[in-house]
């Protein structure tokens, strides 16, 4: 599987990372292929012909190691194997066989900063008591008081309460996240040799890739007295922040960089890396993980002068890397686009899905346009798009959920103060009928809504007008289209419009405004919404073929 390349070789396909289209997979809710409820191996198996149809180049697939699912499979019992819920190694190699064959690379979810609390380190840790060998590889702290009976500090967690958790014997473990997910001590040796093994475990089965979660907080000053948790919150650390996006962190990244090159093609690897746009560049060095998440049009508004800028900056940060950037309109830990875009400018998202989605009301129609438009913006950018399973479909965030069917820690630990992610991963509708829509025989893991059934892939296949279709010419001509890194801005006709020449001379021009604008010379390729004229609709985007310029 090793190659003798050294560090700086760079094989012909090498860099097929850089302008890729990722489909991500959250695979409890793909496709479930013996009708237990729950999405499995098998099941995207059986579904690769439609990836490979659609025209995606890869494919992210979210954690399906054994997990209780306290925090959606983002729990690791064991990071070298598969939940028997979801498959075998055996059905993982048939699924990367299947992957492979049809041209989709493969990238894995690496989840390094916590395991579960049922991983085996952590069971003998519990086991072994105050200062044995085995509570070094997690953070365990004694607590204060006079027994030990208050947590060694005021922190809380991601998911709402206290980020630490008692084990009964004076000391407390540190989880930034569910008290089912005890944080690891990235200061010890035994744990960074343990995910080298991990890391290489994958890549030598035929792993193409890894996201990397919560990229940005493996390294932590530990150093006592604690910070307050209000200090924690106050912009007061700069760069030296005690828990988040440590310099330290980039030194696990270059081991991790030297792992990788040793295959031919090296390795790639994604950060999910919540910190400043000035920082993500170290994190996609190619000393380091070779690219980070652009997260920053999850949250803007639908706005041509802040797509531009984000645009703009984003471009500016990947050239100063050596990176590509990435394009992220939706995933499993936000509200879908679609649904972002049909509200109302400045909606609280939280309040809307605690009022189950009924105030405001959304406009799903606009979302929707809206939606697409978007994503053939960002497919004409330079750089990689990630996108998220179902939006393809042109699915809407799922708010009414009942409390019974909830499953996101989020939920539970504020005490139903926040709703959580549950409604952007309800299980996708393949049929129009059926009690899960195709989903799986008789029993989905969140409730299919029946009005699913008119995103269905099968009615959505033989419609030249769905957001199925749109998508797969979309990336069809993404394709043949894409060369150089580049692109040239134009200058705007109308104050709502976004419009830049890619190499080869095709344009891609999206009006953010509510009235047509004036269309820019040249044969139109592909629109997000029906043109007619010489005019670009409202919410919408065009690729234009310059008179005299060829694609590709």
């Amino acid at each position: 599987m090793l190659s003798e390349l050294d560090e700086t070789s760079t094989p012909p396909d090498a860099a097929w990372w850089r302008q890729a289209v990722v489909y991500q997979v959250y695979p409890r809710s793909f496709a479930d292929s013996n009708g237990d409820g729950i999405g499995d191996l098998p099941g995207i198996t059986g579904k690769v012909p439609y990836l490979s149809e659609l025209g995606v180049d890869a494919v992210w697939l979210s954690p399906f190691y054994p997990s209780a699912l306290a925090d959606g499979g983002y729990d690791v019992d064991d990071y070298r194997d598969v939940d028997p819920r979801i498959g075998t190694l055996e059905q993982f190699d048939e699924l990367r066989t299947a992957l492979h064959r049809a041209g989709i690379r493969l990238i894995v979810d690496i989840v390094p900063n916590h395991t579960s609390n049922r991983h085996v380190w952590f069971q003998e840790a519990l086991a072994s008591g105050p200062g044995s060998r085995a509570r070094e590889r997690y953070i365990f702290r004694p607590g204060r008081g006079e027994h030990g009976e208050l947590p060694p500090s005021d922190w809380t967690s991601t998911f709402g309460g206290p980020a630490w958790e008692p084990v009964g014997d004076g000391e407390w473990y540190l989880h930034l996240f569910a008290p089912e997910q005890p944080d690891l001590n990235w200061a010890d040796d035994e744990v960074r040799q343990e995910f080298l093994t991990t890391l290489k475990f994958w890549a030598d089965r035929g792993v193409d890739g890894f996201r990397i979660d919560v990229a940005h907080a493996l390294a932590k000053d530990l150093t006592e007295p604690f910070a307050s948790q209000a200090d924690l919150e106050a912009d007061i650390w700069g760069d030296a922040h005690p828990l988040e996006d440590r310099d330290e962190v980039h030194d696990i990244y270059r081991e991790w960089r030297r792992l990788f090159n040793q295959y031919d093609p090296p390795r790639t690897a994604v950060a999910e890396a919540w910190v400043p746009a000035h920082r993500r560049s170290r994190y996609a060095s190619p000393e380091g993980l070779g690219q980070a998440f652009n997260f920053d049009l999850l949250e803007a508004g639908w706005d041509a002068t802040t797509f531009t800028a984000i645009i703009d900056k984003n471009l500016e940060l990947a050239q100063e890397s050596g990176a590509s950037s990435t394009w992220v309109l939706s995933n499993h830990d936000v509200v879908r686009h679609a649904t972002r875009y049909a509200l109302p400018e400045g909606t609280d998202l939280v309040a809307w899905l605690n009022h189950d989605g009924a105030e405001p009301q959304a406009d799903d129609e606009r979302g929707r346009r809206r939606a697409r438009a978007a994503t053939l913006l960002t497919l004409a950018l330079p750089g990689s798009a990630y996108l998220y399973q179902g939006e393809e479909l042109g699915l809407p965030e799922v708010a009414d959920l009942p409390a019974e069917a909830l499953q996101d820690p989020t939920y539970l630990r504020s005490g139903g103060e926040q709703k959580g992610r549950d409604g952007c991963r309800v299980p996708l509708p393949w049929s129009a009928d059926g009690p899960t829509l195709g989903f799986g025989d008789q029993l989905a893991h969140l409730p299919v809504p029946a009005g699913f059934g008119r995103f269905a892939v099968e009615r959505q296949e033989s419609d030249e007008t769905s957001t199925l279709s749109f998508y797969r010419r979309a990336l069809a001509e993404r394709r043949r289209l894409q060369t150089g890194e580049t692109l040239d801005w134009l200058t705007p006709t109308h104050p709502t419009v976004v419009a830049f020449t890619r190499p080869g001379g095709w344009v891609s021009v999206t009006n953010f405004g509510s009235s047509p604008v004036p269309m820019p010379a040249g044969s139109v390729i592909v629109s997000s919404a029906p043109v007619e004229g010489r005019e670009v609709p409202a919410e919408t985007t065009v690729w234009l073929q310059q008179d005299g310029a060829h694609g590709g």
